[in-house]
């Protein structure tokens, strides 16, 4: 009887703790991002003080990504939805409307962030959303999701939040200091970009950069050249004496090659991280890496060699 006894009570012991750990589970914050990099950014911001969920996977496109239907009820029932916005979220935004709909507090940091706009294309005149590719920029971003964790998610600790801001806000300026001391190394003349898609009109403007033309002639990776856009493109390959084209690590490169080809001349081909962070662990499995990568890449593949 004893035995059973005591049986029966550990039982509950062990009933009462698993109940308790569900509990504290539930009441723990959730916070849900839409792209990769600012997942990366929200959680250096959010330390331990809330669960960060991000949606969009490593080396994925945020203009095409899709979400399962447990995602989406992760943003319905999140404490606060983060998302880039100005477009890019292409096939999630909808989901977004919804949660905002709903009452789930949402942010759109593209927005917030002097955006600049785009100058040419379908896209000519509507505000472009790959603000990242400047890390000043990315600094006002971190000010304005830290005010929103703290306004929105509740239990969290404001000091340890505002200090993990301050601390990455540190780690952005440095991040710029490098950089400006890579693109240094680039002749003035020779910062001529071509790329995959209207990606670093952000970059090209802090930077002294010239975007002088996309494979893709759009902010987006859903549209598609024409043959008159693709022979423009040799054109200014071959007039601007381009010997490098930056493609996207997380798109085939495959017009890319047809234009270098077709120049006739040597073009060299090399890849970027764009719009998406690598895997975990990876030369661009953070925010503050892929812009290190990228101008590391941009700096090899302008400046003229024995320089």
């Amino acid at each position: 009887m004893r035995t059973r006894v005591l049986a029966t009570l550990s039982a509950l012991a062990v009933g009462a703790v698993a109940l308790t750990g569900c509990a504290n589970s539930d009441d723990v914050a959730q916070i849900v991002v839409t792209t990769n990099i600012l997942g990366d950014v929200v959680r250096e911001i959010v330390g331990d003080q809330a669960e960060v969920t991000t949606l969009m996977k490593p080396n994925s496109d945020p203009h095409s990504f899709g979400i399962s239907a447990q995602e989406s009820n992760s943003m319905h029932t999140a404490d606060l939805v983060v998302f880039n916005g100005l477009g890019l979220e292409e096939g999630l935004l909808h989901h977004v409307d919804s949660a905002e709909a709903e009452g789930v507090p949402v942010v759109e940091v593209g927005s917030a962030v002097n955006p600049i706009a785009y100058s040419e294309g379908g896209t000519a005149g509507k505000d472009d959303p790959h603000f990242w590719t400047d890390p000043t920029r990315m600094a006002l971003a971190v000010d304005l999701i830290a005010d929103e964790v703290v306004e929105h998610v509740p239990g969290v600790d404001e000091q340890a939040v505002r200090d993990n801001a301050a601390a990455y806000r540190a780690d952005l300026e440095e991040l710029d200091q490098e950089m400006t001391g890579k693109f240094a190394a680039i002749p003035p003349a020779q910062r001529k970009l071509i790329t995959n898609h209207h990606v670093f009109a952000y970059l090209a403007e802090k930077y002294g950069f010239t975007v002088v033309g996309t494979v893709i002639p759009s902010g987006t990776t859903l549209a598609s050249p024409s043959a008159s856009d693709l022979a423009s493109l040799v054109g200014a390959v071959k007039s601007n004496g381009i010997h490098t084209i930056f493609a996207d690590s997380s798109q085939p490169d495959r017009l890319a090659q047809v234009v270098a080809d077709t120049t006739g001349t040597d073009v060299d081909i090399r890849s970027l991280y764009t719009e998406s962070l690598g895997e975990p662990g990876s030369e661009a499995g953070t925010y503050l890496n892929m812009m290190r990568s990228n101008a590391t890449q941009i700096s090899d593949g302008l400046t003229p060699q024995g320089s």
